[in-house]
């Protein structure tokens, strides 16, 4: 008997201590109620309870955690339906107001974030609900955070993941991308061949000056040749005058025999001729070229020229004529 009494004694106090101490793990809060009523809320450590008085109501997790809201069909401000799922985390910052404000905490959350997803995404047409996730999700977040507060939780973020609109939607959209890539493709090839005709006439003009500026100096080059051809000759012609002004007969043989010569080289280039005939004995030609340097002798010298020879008139028949110094005024002579 006293052996069932010491069994029964032991087992009193391991229930005792079981129900009297308590330990909460870390990123745990546990509540504590008193018949029923919360009387205070156990952290994370070794706590001692009232055995049976003081009982563990709620255990709350105080980590962040995420919940998956369910895909859902959304109609957008301009009539189409596009399907949204969503992610959102949250934390519990009030373990007492989260045990004891609402019941089903999680679906209580995820509840309210559809209600919301539908009244978001139905102020937006479609094309703004695409491409504003980030509107939709801070806007998302103001909301359902200031609907939780109360609950003692803390939305961190709501995050879309996915917004899929129909099959024919979609397909509309890939044409409407592909025509405006053509246009954009059409718009750039247009605006290539403008930017290459303004630079090809730009080109062409300054072909046109600079080939202008070339021809107008060499207009003003041959200007300046024949100015100074002509002042040239104008000067030897002056020098040939004043030599025989002053009696040197050999400057007017120069003169001539040049002529000649240069009349003598242009009949005798001429494509066209086959057979020259030459008026005159080709001696005449040589003695022209004896007084050329008669008159270069002199001038290197520096004394006079040489006086002409007077003409005479018994020179034996078939004899050569004179030279160009010798010849008298009536040159050329007449033909015999």
């Amino acid at each position: 008997m006293s052996l069932f009494v010491f069994g029964a004694f032991v087992l009193l106090i391991a229930v005792t201590l079981s129900r009297g101490l308590r330990v909460v793990p870390q990123g745990y809060e546990y509540t504590v109620e008193r018949f029923g009523k919360y009387r205070g809320t156990l952290e994370p450590g070794l706590h001692v309870l009232v055995p049976f008085v003081d009982s563990i109501g709620r255990r709350m997790n105080m980590m962040e955690q995420v919940l998956d809201v369910p895909r859902q069909e959304v109609i957008t401000k301009d009539n189409a339906i596009v399907g949204i799922d969503a992610v959102v985390f949250f934390q519990v910052l009030d373990a007492a107001k989260a045990a004891y404000e609402v019941d089903r905490m999680q679906l209580a959350v995820i509840n309210l974030t559809m209600t919301n997803i539908r009244t978001v995404v139905g102020a937006l047409d479609l094309d703004e609900s695409l491409s504003k996730r980030d509107e939709i999700n801070h806007r998302l977040l103001k909301v359902v955070d200031d609907a939780t507060s109360p609950w003692g939780i803390k939305v961190t973020r709501i995050e879309i993941k996915d917004i899929r609109p129909p099959a024919d939607i979609v397909d509309a959209m890939g044409r409407q991308m592909k025509a405006e890539r053509l246009k954009r493709a059409s718009i750039l090839e247009a605006e290539g061949a403008r930017q290459a005709a303004i630079l090809r006439a730009e080109g062409e003009k300054q072909a046109v000056m600079l080939d202008a500026e070339g021809r107008r100096e060499a207009a003003f080059r041959d200007a300046e040749g024949r100015e100074r051809a002509a002042e040239a000759e104008a000067r030897a012609t002056t020098l040939v005058s004043n030599a025989i002004a002053s009696g040197n007969v050999n400057a007017l043989n120069y003169f001539i025999a040049q002529k000649y010569v240069e009349a003598f080289k242009a009949v005798s280039s001429a494509d066209n001729q086959k057979v020259i005939l030459l008026p005159y004995e080709g001696t005449a030609l040589l003695g022209a070229l004896g007084g050329i340097g008669e008159l270069a002798r002199a001038a290197v010298g520096g004394g006079a020229a040489p006086k002409p020879k007077p003409a005479t008139t018994d020179s034996p028949a078939g004899a050569p004529p004179p030279p160009f110094d010798t010849l008298p005024r009536g040159f050329p002579p007449s033909a015999p």
